[in-house]
């Protein structure tokens, strides 16, 4: 069953400005609240930060078993900003072909809607006593999922959801199921040195070249780390770095931001031995120069659970809608899910939904209409497997 709902609120939800930074997700929560306030749904609000909050919906036509399993549907109400080089109304949800453009029409508007879709429509069902669910089914919108994700670790830290429950975001996905994902860990390096004249560099400790040999240290480190099967090669970006003053003068100081991606085996704390070690050798190559760190962002990696009752149930959906098995794959960024499943060791984790994640955070952003469609069909299909027989 088609119904195009899903197609119309993509529509309506890319028209509503959610940027992050920037105005932020009221008005995508203000909409989501007047479109599911019909019988048989429950709403709860909880600010996390001043005027931005997320949003909880629970089905309560009837009781559920407190200490059963929820299905639990998350999406953030927040996109990036628009950026430059757009060639249509980044705002305007234009249909061209069998695509519609706009920012957040992938990531991830269009599985909010698929959501909101699927939610309603269940809600009345069971109001009107059509089905029964085995679990109970609850939707969680966040906010700040494209900043520091603290929507999701105020859900977390409330206990809105457990460590039990079957959780899935509908993130884009291609098609593909996708569960796995590379842990995060970031640092922030400072080296401090001595200043001197150029001429005289002999009397100065050179923080950058101390810096140098450090970020080399630490590359051939993690060039030997073991390869993940699944997940890959363990990685290290040194994405910005700041020093010195004047091309004459050695410089006191420098400044180097660090992004590692992990991969079983490598921990945050085989990380930590790596930096020590590089410090020690640039603190030796450059004598003077003293490092120090801090660590600005560690989630972990999370791994496939072939035994997940979830992911069977999911297959077996997409299966039924699409006629084809799908592929579960790792998720190439970090989820809301990869935060509850990192902080709760919850092991029923999962992603699926409508767009595929390359075309994301781009200039004529864009997800495929079939795509939608589909979604919101594999989500209809997952709610009848999880109903009871009336």
């Amino acid at each position: 069953m088609i119904t195009g709902e899903a197609l119309n609120l993509t529509r309506k939800l890319v028209r509503i400005k959610s940027t992050n930074p920037g105005v932020g997700e009221k008005n995508v929560e203000e909409f989501i609240k007047e479109y599911l306030s019909v019988p048989g749904i429950r709403i709860t609000e909880n600010e996390v930060f001043d005027g931005r909050r997320n949003l909880i919906a629970e089905i309560t036509s009837y009781q559920f078993d407190k200490e059963a399993p929820a299905l639990v549907l998350i999406c953030h109400m927040d996109t990036v900003v628009v950026g430059k080089e757009w060639t249509r109304d980044p705002f305007g949800a234009d249909t061209e072909g069998e695509r519609i453009y706009g920012r957040g029409s992938c990531d991830m508007k269009s599985g909010l809607a698929c959501a909101l879709s699927v939610f309603k429509e269940t809600a009345r069902r069971c109001e009107s006593g059509e089905c029964r669910l085995k679990r109970p089914l609850r939707l969680i919108c966040t906010v700040d999922e494209e900043g520091d994700m603290n929507g999701v670790e105020c859900v977390v830290r409330w206990n809105q959801v457990r460590k039990e429950d079957w959780v899935m975001d509908l993130e884009p996905t291609d098609g593909q199921i996708q569960m796995s994902h590379k842990g995060r860990f970031w640092l922030e390096l400072s080296a401090h040195g001595i200043t001197a004249h150029a001429s005289k560099p002999e009397q100065g400790a050179d923080a950058i070249a101390a810096m140098a040999e450090c970020i080399s240290d630490m590359r051939n480190s993690f060039a030997q780390l073991p390869v993940h099967e699944e997940l890959g090669r363990t990685t290290v970006t040194f994405g910005q770095i700041q020093g010195g003053y004047q091309p004459y003068v050695v410089p006191d100081e420098c400044k180097l931001w660090v992004d590692c991606r992990l991969t079983p085996p490598t921990t945050d704390t085989k990380v930590l031995e790596i930096t020590d070690r590089a410090i020690a050798y640039a603190q030796n190559a450059v004598p003077g120069v003293k490092f120090e760190y801090r660590i600005t962002g560690n989630r972990p990696y999370i791994e496939k659970n072939d035994e997940s009752g979830f992911l069977k149930e999911l297959k077996k959906a997409v299966q039924e809608v699409t006629g084809e098995k799908p592929s579960v794959r790792p998720f190439p960024g970090y989820t809301d899910t990869a935060v509850i499943a990192g902080k709760l060791g919850n092991r029923n984790c999962l992603s699926y939904g409508p767009g595929n994640l390359k075309y994301a955070h781009k200039p004529d952003e864009f997800v495929e209409i079939a795509d939608i469609e589909r979604c919101e069909q594999v989500l209809r299909q997952l709610i009848v497997q999880l109903k009871e027989e009336t």
